[in-house]
């Protein structure tokens, strides 16, 4: 029972069930009724693990429910299980189908069950999410500004205005939110304590990496999507890589990055550093980037503001 593995392919309506290494498949309705039929079934098999795809928010109620019976569960990229099911020469495509991908899966790269956030993380990484919607809606209405007659002009600036105010709400939703909750208090004041670091990118990192201060600095950059990749084969060594992970946290690093080797004293002469021995910018970038990671998990996992010194 110890390396029993469940893989969950996640849809609106149903949930497909697959077992292994027994083979069982099944199926339950993706409804209240479902899940606890789903639990019911899980339960005596003891699972050392239950495996569900990120599907767009169908696999978080699902995840919820997993978890709060005890399950040991975890949310996996479906990129990765797509390569992998082009590793193994899985063209077929069914939803029973990709519930045994997934379940193979994961018994082939055994990934690490966490904690799911909570249900404020959950509410606060919503808020955040929409706040990065409603950003890019006025910058491509913006763009689209910039071509229009004085008629459509008209309208975009009247929807520019919208949305302008409901930034503000979301705004004020996550300003709520964040006051309201003394450990993310804390949390955001020791974040922002690092030069470059400020309340948007603190909340995103707050919302979006909840595992912050509570990994190694290679895990939660791999999280992050900043882990570099070599390419090599041979006596052939290609260039390291970034790829994966959280795009929203990569991008909220990034930001932080671009300020933090203006303004702050130690990752901007890591910078100057690294240009001076060769490195193309955007290289130093990304290593600015790790190194801002590696210094916020510092300060979370100490629960020590930043000092220069």
């Amino acid at each position: 029972m110890d390396n029993t593995i469940v893989g969950i392919d996640v849809a609106k309506d149903r949930l497909d069930v697959a077992v292994r290494p027994s083979g069982e498949l099944f199926r339950v309705e993706r409804n209240a009724g479902g899940l606890e039929r789903l639990v019911e079934r899980l339960r005596p098999l003891a699972p050392s693990l239950v495996v569900l795809e990120a599907t767009g928010g169908f696999e978080t109620v699902v995840a919820a429910a997993l978890a709060a019976a005890g399950l040991p569960v975890i949310v996996v990229n479906p990129a990765q299980v797509r390569a992998f099911a082009k590793a193994i020469g899985q063209r077929a495509k069914t939803d029973p189908i990709d519930a045994a991908v997934i379940a193979h899966f994961a018994e082939a790269t055994k990934p690490e069950p966490r904690p799911l956030p909570d249900e404020a993380t959950r509410m606060l990484a919503d808020l955040v999410a929409r706040r990065r919607q409603i950003v890019e809606m006025i910058g491509a209405e913006r763009q689209r500004e910039k071509l229009a007659t004085v008629r459509i002009k008209k309208s975009i600036a009247r929807l520019i205005k919208a949305l302008e105010k409901e930034l503000d709400s979301v705004n004020s939703d996550i300003d709520d939110a964040v006051h309201s909750s003394p450990a993310w208090r804390d949390k955001e004041d020791l974040l922002a304590s690092v030069p470059g670091i400020g309340p948007i990118i603190a909340r995103t990192l707050i919302a979006d990496l909840p595992e912050l201060g509570r990994l190694d600095r290679k895990k939660i950059a791999a999280l992050a999507g900043l882990a570099p990749f070599t390419r090599q084969s041979g006596q052939w060594r290609g260039r390291s890589f970034i790829g994966g992970g959280r795009t929203s946290v990569r991008t909220a690093l990034f930001m932080g990055a671009m300020a933090a080797r203006r303004h702050n004293p130690i990752l901007k002469a890591f910078f100057c550093r690294l240009v001076a021995a060769g490195k193309p910018k955007m290289v130093a970038l990304i290593a600015v980037a790790r190194k801002l990671l590696t210094i916020l998990n510092a300060v979370l996992r100490d629960q020590k503001p930043w000092q220069t010194a």
